[in-house]
C-alpha cells in the first residue's frame, strides 16, 4: 500500500491529511508543537479574520452559527480544533516531532520520482511515495536591513501579542498590509500614538457593504471579475473616499485592485482621520531612536513594529532543490507543485485573496488526483511536474488574485484530465 506523508498540522495540515485519509491512502502526520492549529494560537490577539464566517471553513464543516461573522483569533483556534477532534486526527498525528529533513530517494530520473526519505528529530528514517508540504509561510520572520541602528524596542508582527509588548508611547509601523494596519489601529485603540510606513498607494475594502460580509454580497455573483473588481472601487470610494482624503496616503499606481496591493480595513482611515495614526513615507535610515525618512524628516519612536511579512521557507528541504524568484519557489498547478520536484505538494503555499481555509482542500484533491495518475503508471511515476511544466508558467506569487488562481486550478484539471491521452500519444511517438 502507497504512504504519504504530511507534514504540519495547522489548517492546511488538517485539511490535507482529512482528503488522503478520505481518498483511503495511509498518512502519517507530523507536528512539531504539542497542538493543532499552527499560527492562530500565536497571532496578536486583535487579529480577526478578514473574510466571512459562512465563507471561510472546511468542506461539510461549517464554523458555529453561534459565531460572529468575523471570529476572532481565539475562536478560529477553537474550529480548527473541532474539526480535527470531530475527524480522528489527533490520534494520528504525532506531536511534538519535527521533520528535519526531506531528501529524495535516489534515482537517475527526475528528482522525487522514486519518492522521499522523510528523517525525524527522533532519528526515525521513513520513505514515503510522496509528500504533503503544509508547514505554512508565516512563521520565517522578514525584517528589512536600514543604514545606521536602532536603539528602541523592535518586535516582529509574528511577535507581538498586544500593546504591553510595547515600550514607551511613541510607536512606528512598518508595512501597511492587512497586518501591518491592523497593528496600528490596535495602537491607536489603547490610545498610544502610531505613524504608519506606508510607502506605496493601496486600495482599502470594508469588510462589509449594507450589514453583509462582502463575499456574501448575492448581487456581484452576475458579475465577472473585472467588473466585481470596479464595484467594489466604486462602493469602497462612497463608504472609504480616496487617498487623498487621507494626509501622507499616496496614491496607489495601480488602477484595479487586481493589479496592486489591497486592505480589507477601515479602521485604518478612520484612526488617521482621528490624528491617533499618522502615515509617513519610506525609511532611510536610523540613529539611535531617531528614525529618517525618505522625505527628509526625521523623528524618535520608543518601539517598531515590523509588519514586513515572511520568507517562504522550507527548512527541511535542501535548498539547491528549490527553484525560487524573488526570494519564493516557483510553483506549477495553483501554487502546489514545486518546479523541477515529482511527488511533492505544497499544500497552502498560495494564498488566493478571499477565504483561506477552503483553498487547502481544492488542492489537496488536485494533489490526490496527481497521485492517482502517479501510482497508475507504477514505480516510474507518471512525469508529473514535467508534463505541468511543459504547459503552464512556473508561478513565484503567494498573494493572487482568486480568479486568477481559480482559472490556474481549473487549467490543471483539465490537462490532468487529458494526461492519459496523452501520454499514449507520445508513448505511439516514441514507438513509432
Amino acid at each position: 500500500m502507497s504512504r504519504y506523508c504530511v507534514i504540519g498540522a495547522g489548517a492546511a495540515g488538517i485539511s490535507a491529511l482529512e482528503q488522503l485519509r478520505r481518498a483511503g491512502h495511509e498518512v502519517d502526520c507530523f507536528e512539531k508543537t504539542g497542538r493543532v492549529g499552527g499560527h492562530w494560537h500565536t497571532d496578536y490577539e486583535a487579529l480577526h479574520l478578514i473574510t466571512a464566517r459562512d465563507m471561510t471553513h472546511f468542506e461539510d464543516f461549517p464554523m458555529p452559527k453561534e459565531y460572529p461573522h468575523f471570529p476572532r483569533r481565539d475562536q478560529v483556534r477553537a474550529y480548527l480544533e473541532s474539526y480535527a477532534q470531530a475527524n480522528g486526527h489527533y490520534g494520528i498525528i504525532r506531536f511534538n516531532t519535527a521533520v528535519e529533513s526531506v531528501v529524495p530517494v535516489p534515482t537517475n530520473d527526475a528528482v522525487g520520482t522514486a519518492g522521499w526519505t522523510v528523517t525525524l528529530d527522533t532519528g526515525e528514517r521513513i520513505d514515503y511515495d510522496g509528500v504533503l508540504v503544509a508547514n505554512g509561510h508565516l512563521w520565517d520572520q522578514k525584517i528589512p536591513g536600514f543604514p545606521g541602528e536602532f536603539t528602541g524596542k523592535q518586535i516582529h508582527s509574528g511577535s507581538y501579542t498586544n500593546v504591553k509588548d510595547i515600550e514607551g508611547t511613541r510607536v512606528l509601523v512598518v508595512g501597511a498590509g492587512n497586518s501591518g494596519c491592523d497593528l496600528a489601529v490596535d495602537v491607536a485603540q489603547h490610545r498610544l500614538e502610531a505613524d504608519i510606513v506606508i510607502r506605496e498607494g493601496t486600495y482599502f475594502q470594508p469588510k462589509a457593504y449594507f450589514g453583509k460580509p462582502r463575499q456574501e454580497l448575492d448581487f456581484l455573483k452576475q458579475f465577472a471579475p473585472d467588473e466585481v473588481d470596479l464595484i467594489s472601487r466604486l462602493l469602497a470610494r462612497v463608504s472609504i473616499g480616496e487617498w487623498s482624503d487621507y494626509p501622507g496616503m499616496p496614491e496607489p499606481k495601480h488602477r484595479t485592485l487586481a493589479e496592486g496591493s489591497t486592505v480589507v480595513n477601515t479602521l485604518l482611515p478612520y484612526w488617521i482621520q482621528h490624528g491617533r495614526v499618522r502615515v509617513v513615507p519610506g525609511i532611510e535610515r536610523f540613529e539611535g531612536n531617531t528614525v529618517h525618512f525618505t522625505n527628509g524628516t526625521a523623528k524618535e519612536y520608543d518601539t517598531i513594529l515590523w509588519a514586513t511579512g515572511f520568507h517562504a521557507s522550507l527548512p527541511f528541504i535542501e535548498e539547491s532543490l528549490i527553484q525560487r524568484r524573488q526570494g519564493i519557489p516557483l510553483r506549477y498547478a495553483g501554487g502546489i507543485v514545486p518546479a523541477g520536484l515529482e511527488k511533492l505538494y505544497l499544500i497552502g503555499m498560495s494564498a488566493p485573496r478571499g477565504p483561506q481555509i477552503p483553498v487547502y482542500g481544492v488542492q489537496t484533491k488536485v494533489a490526490l488526483k496527481m497521485i492517482a495518475l502517479h501510482e497508475a503508471s507504477g514505480p516510474g511515476g507518471a512525469g508529473i511536474e514535467a508534463y505541468l511544466s511543459a504547459l503552464q508558467q512556473a508561478d513565484d506569487r503567494i498573494d493572487i488574485v482568486r480568479a486568477i488562481w481559480e482559472d490556474q486550478i481549473a487549467d490543471t484539471h483539465r490537462l490532468l484530465d487529458a494526461y492519459p491521452e496523452a501520454r499514449r500519444h507520445q508513448e505511439r511517438i516514441t514507438a513509432a
